[in-house]
């Protein structure tokens, strides 16, 4: 529940949201994406500068050192033959170790982050370097063994080939060959360079001892055992600097020497004159091409590569810009088409808006205060085209256009309705007012009290009949034929409404101040009165008595209409008070037509008309009369009845009939 909750309090209300939220879904995504592409296209050229880095400061000083100690190895096992020899190389290895002890304090690379290991192999890589002065001492020193020198050597170059191995892991770019099969390649160079160094050493001391020989065959076997499977795995682009050098005629002389010595076996004649014709130039120009394919395969293209070029970014380069296009394109259509669409939605909602909120309760009102509507100008039918929303504005319009017809419709029917009221009600006036006359003559003629009490009794009714004829020409918004010029005592505006109810003898009028009403008002008083008076008198017990009091007010007269039925409650209040003081008379509510007789005479004439619970559990009906309507008919200096209270006078006003027949 509390997960339903959250996702109901994250997801998007407005219209606005939704839509953004729906387009950036795949926005982000692809943002996501390039986002990653563009990751690893960054890391690939940080790669290839680290890699750089690491080459010119570390990886080329290694080589070279080792190239330059491997040189110096074979002079110094023949340095008692070529001493100048054995010099100049060792100047060359002193040259190559101060460029390597450089690239190595400059380096900005952590060589700890590069391998775990390689710290302590460029450590001792420095102190080989450091002791390459005693190195040589022992070498040339008188007895030194040939044996023994040519193992020292061989470990400091060991030890480069471990500082090489170590950079391998990060060594790797898009125009390099792979670093391992570059490392192979480096160790096939070492052993045709341990294949001189030996031959070198034999040749000088005239015999080929069991141990060299050994150490021989074995570089030879290493040399054959690495070459040819290294280069068949290199690029194509580097390969073909060593299949040059394998198929020239140098290699083959170098072949064809090791193979006679290993015939020959140890001993003098492996080293004879005849046994090692053209090794020296042979070997050399193989370590020399050797050397060259090696560095154009492994530091020299590191060195060329170009961080930003086709071999480094490559396709995710390309997905790169392409992504960034797609992102953009992406963006500018989302906003284009998500803008387009929130501006056709909110024209969509507005118009429903001004329709539901403005036009069509106007076009109501004037349809329910008789006025024509033109259905076709409030809203014009749109032609069915357009997307979905215009579609659905279209249908806004067929359902506003149903509405107007169904209000004009039902406005035709209440019209149709009130002509029926006023044509009926004016024919029941007419036969009304003329059966009033004769009972008003025959009251004149009969001198029998019973027969006389009947005729009063068919007067009674009449008059009642009268009044609900005058109540359908009031709701059909027609004034009543009855009316005064001159302003009507208030009592005998009380008698007159009380004389208009069947029941009259029920109703009890208390003391009334000396207050008359206006000439224009007396007949829709009357007519209201006689309303509230009726409807008191049918909804008590008949054996209870309805109150009729009337007391002066500051600013009008209050008249009070209580009955002691069984009251109502508050829901149904609620409602006869809506029903008497709302604006709209809804002619097809026959319920309680008398509320709305009420209301017509209310609003015509000002009145102020509120029903309200009694204290004695009944229903009270207050009228209050403005001040403008009434006239003060009281004498000076003599104090109204009942003040401005509601207390009854001490005394009674008896009934008496009153037909309203004023001029």
């Amino acid at each position: 529940m509390r997960l339903l909750r959250a996702s109901g309090r994250l997801r998007p209300r407005s219209v606005r949201a939704k839509i953004v939220s729906l387009l950036m879904l795949p926005i982000v995504s692809l943002m996501a994406l390039w986002g990653f592409a563009a990751v690893t296209t960054a890391s690939s050229i940080g790669d290839t500068e680290r890699a750089k880095d690491v080459n010119s400061e570390l990886l080329a000083p290694v080589g070279d050192f080792v190239t330059a100690m491997q040189a110096e190895r074979a002079a110094a096992l023949r340095h008692s033959a070529a001493p100048a020899a054995y010099e100049a190389a060792g100047k060359a290895t002193d040259k190559a170790a101060t460029a390597l002890l450089d690239g190595i304090n400059s380096s900005s690379s952590d060589a700890e982050l590069l391998n775990a290991s390689l710290p302590a192999r460029i450590d001792r890589l420095k102190e080989d370097a450091g002791r390459l002065a005693k190195l040589r001492l022992e070498a040339t020193a008188k007895g030194a063994s040939p044996s023994t020198t040519y193992t020292d050597y061989s470990a400091v170059i060991e030890h480069g080939f471990l500082v090489t191995g170590a950079l391998t892991g990060d060594r790797s770019t898009g125009a390099a060959s792979e670093a391992r099969v570059v490392l192979e390649l480096a160790r096939a160079r070492e052993a045709v360079a341990q294949e001189q160094a030996l031959l070198g050493a034999a040749k000088v001391r005239g015999i080929l001892t069991q141990a060299q020989y050994a150490q021989f065959v074995g570089a030879v076997a290493t040399r054959r055992e690495l070459l040819q499977p290294a280069v068949a795995d290199l690029k194509a682009a580097h390969r073909a600097a060593y299949q040059k050098v394998l198929g020239g005629d140098g290699y083959a002389q170098l072949q064809a020497v090791e193979n006679r010595v290993q015939s020959a076996g140890p001993g003098a004649t492996a080293v004879s004159a005849g046994f090692l014709k053209g090794w020296d130039s042979a070997a050399s120009g193989v370590l020399k091409g050797l050397t060259a394919a090696e560095t154009k395969a492994g530091t020299g293209a590191t060195a060329k590569a170009d961080p930003f070029g086709w071999d480094t970014l490559g396709a995710s380069g390309v997905a790169v810009v392409l992504g960034l296009v797609g992102v953009l394109l992406s963006l500018l259509v989302s906003v284009l088409v998500g803008r387009g669409l929130i501006v056709e939605l909110l024209d969509l909602r507005n118009d429903a808006l001004e329709v539901a909120g403005r036009r069509l309760p106007q076009a109501m009102r004037k349809l329910h205060a008789g006025q024509g509507v033109d259905i076709d100008a409030e809203a014009p039918m749109r032609r069915l085209v357009g997307d979905e929303l215009a579609q659905v504005g279209t249908a806004l319009t067929a359902v506003q256009r149903a509405a107007l017809k169904a209000a004009s419709e039902r406005a035709e029917l209440l019209s149709g309705i009130s002509g029926v009221y006023v044509s009926l009600a004016r024919r029941s006036q007419v036969l009304l007012h003329r059966q009033l006359d004769l009972l008003e003559g025959l009251e004149r003629r009969r001198q029998d009290p019973a027969e006389l009490q009947d005729l009063y009794r068919v007067d009674y009714l009449a008059t009642r009949m009268r009044r609900h004829s005058e109540s359908l020409l009031i709701l059909s918004g027609i004034a009543p034929g009855r009316g005064w010029r001159d302003p009507i005592p208030l009592a005998d505006v009380l008698r007159a409404a009380v004389a208009e109810i069947e029941n009259s003898p029920r109703v009890q009028i208390w003391a009334v101040p000396k207050v008359s009403v206006v000439g224009g008002s007396v007949a829709d008083v009357i007519h209201l009165l006689a309303e509230l008076v009726e409807n008191a008198a049918a909804f008590s017990p008949p054996s209870t008595k309805v109150q009729l009091r009337a007391a002066r007010m500051r600013d009008g007269v209050l008249i009070e209409v209580e009955d002691s039925g069984f009251g109502m409650n508050e829901e149904a209040l609620a409602e006869a008070n809506r029903k008497i003081q709302s604006d709209r008379v809804d002619l097809l509510d026959a319920k309680q037509i008398g509320l709305f007789v009420v209301n017509r005479l209310r609003e015509r004439q000002g009145l102020r008309v509120e029903v309200r619970s009694s204290p004695g559990g009944g229903v009270t009906a207050a009228v209050f009369i403005p001040e403008n309507l009434t006239r003060d008919d009281m004498p000076v200096g003599e104090t109204a009845a009942g003040g401005r209270g509601l207390a009854p006078a001490a005394a009674l006003i008896p009934h008496q009939r009153f037909n309203g027949a004023g001029a």
